[in-house]
């Protein structure tokens, strides 16, 4: 019983709640940490905010730390000290001499031609939407229950670029739905927007695309029916002898389906966008790389003078012994998040300054020198437990020479090469991406020819494996990417 006993009080030293805190700030997103700053902020009157954090403020908050650390019984005490050597981010001692330094270290080194870097800004783009925005249709179009079932299974069917590329005969088989719903039911789905959606090869997209015109679309209809290589070729004079119509109105009926899309799923690929700011900046100075955390937009706290002066000396407006403990509580939760917040600042210095020592040769040349890294690499030149780098990485920013990236990308599985060394996966992905790019497209490369020239090139890598990676790109099968003209 007593073991048991002493299994639980360690257990619970463990998760204490700065110990909580400080876990909770470390894996956030730089717009989490700012949304929770300002509610901090808002309920506690203890923390204030400043344009710029004086030498009389770090003191001010050296201080009220000490007090509440003063103020903390001998078993408190015991429980603070037992939860700092169980915090894996907590290595060393809170250090207060570089508090000041890494709140003001961006705004010096950027202040010295680094504003370009500092004011830019990276889109990201989220997975696109268009099979929930179709689906929605479907729900809303009023179809009876076979028609929604039959609607559903051609949804999923339909590809990124709005296609339906699988024939229904086979969908029908799959599915187990009668072929002539099938068909009957893509006849309401082409109906859907995006208009042209569903469609199982461009004359039909552009078709669909026509009847969505409110006009008299009967010409329209014959050419795309019957003179599109013509339309590809530019051929006007060929079009305009065969529909047997002057030159001026073929060019306009040429011009209504030039403005038509061609790949209609297109226009969802880029739904959901959302801005992002890079924790961290790296940038070239002389021949070495200096690492320095954006600040900017980060409030930046300190401790209120009024109310720790009024619980040193002992004194409440109301002379009540709650609003005392109100405060005390108060200031210890503000000393907390400050300890915390710089805490999380550093260990993101830490892990993004050895990055770029494990990594210079990508910071240098360019993904295709993206060396194989994992946590253990990191955690290990650092000191920290590989649980707090996965943290710091997760949903962290960097800018860097070469773009930016999330901090996950740099950890990469090693792929075998023939000089014995190994190249990231990063790598080996756009070595593939590069083959493709510069194949023939009426030849496409087939996997195996891709094994076949990427060993060639030293690099030691099975057939499923490039498959694999083919479809991380969303490059299609050789098949699929011929060209017949």
């Amino acid at each position: 019983m007593a073991m048991k006993q002493t299994m639980n009080l360690s257990q619970g030293l463990v998760i204490t709640p700065q110990l909580q805190q400080a876990i909770k700030l470390l894996q956030m997103s730089r717009l989490e940490l700012e949304s929770q700053v300002r509610n901090e902020l808002e309920e506690n009157p203890i923390l204030e905010e400043a344009e710029v954090l004086k030498e009389e403020d770090f003191e001010r908050t050296k201080e009220a730390a000490a007090q509440v650390d003063g103020g903390e019984q001998s078993e408190g005490r015991t429980d603070a000290q037992t939860a700092e050597v169980q915090d894996p981010q907590k290595q060393d001692e809170f250090e207060w001499e570089n508090y000041l330094e890494i709140q003001h270290k961006m705004p010096r080194e950027a202040s010295s031609g680094s504003e370009e870097i500092m004011n830019y800004e990276n889109v990201i783009s989220t997975t696109q939407t268009l099979h929930d925005h179709l689906y929605w249709q479907a729900k809303m179009a009023g179809f009876s229950a076979e028609e929604e079932l039959a609607a559903d299974a051609l949804i999923a069917y339909i590809d990124d670029d709005g296609y339906i590329k699988t024939p229904l005969a086979q969908i029908a088989e799959e599915e187990k739905i009668d072929l002539q719903m099938l068909e009957d039911t893509l006849t309401l789905i082409h109906e859907f927007d995006p208009a042209g959606v569903g469609a199982r090869d461009l004359k039909e997209c552009l078709l669909v695309q026509a009847k969505h015109i409110e006009e008299d679309t009967t010409d329209l209809v014959t050419l795309i029916n019957n003179h599109l290589k013509d339309l590809e070729k530019k051929n006007y004079d060929a079009i305009a002898k065969a529909l047997q119509k002057p030159m001026e109105e073929i060019i306009d009926m040429c011009k209504i389906i030039y403005a038509m899309d061609p790949k209609p799923g297109r226009a969802y690929a880029g739904n959901d966008t959302h801005y992002v700011t890079p924790d961290v900046y790296v940038y070239k100075v002389g021949d070495d790389f200096s690492v320095s955390l954006n600040e900017d937009g980060l409030p930046k706290l300190r401790i209120s003078n009024y109310y720790r002066n009024m619980l040193k000396g002992g004194a409440t407006p109301t002379g009540d012994a709650k609003a005392a403990d109100f405060i005390s509580e108060k200031l210890k939760s503000a000393v907390w998040l400050i300890k915390s917040i710089h805490q999380r600042q550093r260990t993101i210095y830490k892990v993004s300054d050895s990055i770029v020592k494990h990594q210079r040769e990508f910071f240098e040349k360019g993904t295709a020198f993206l060396k194989p890294m994992i946590l253990r690499d990191i955690a290990a030149d650092i000191g920290m437990h590989e649980s707090t780098v996965s943290r710091v990485t997760t949903a962290k920013y960097m800018h860097t020479p070469q773009g930016i990236f999330e901090l996950k990308y740099f950890f990469n599985s090693g792929i075998a090469s023939t000089d014995g060394d190994a190249l990231a996966s990063e790598a080996v992905k756009l070595k593939i991406k590069e083959l493709v790019a510069k194949e023939d497209p009426k030849k496409p490369l087939s996997d195996q020819k891709l094994v076949d020239l990427l060993k060639k090139d030293g690099v030691d890598i099975a057939r499923r494996t490039v498959a694999k990676y083919r479809e991380v790109l969303k490059i299609l099968p050789s098949s699929q990417r011929k060209k017949m003209f």
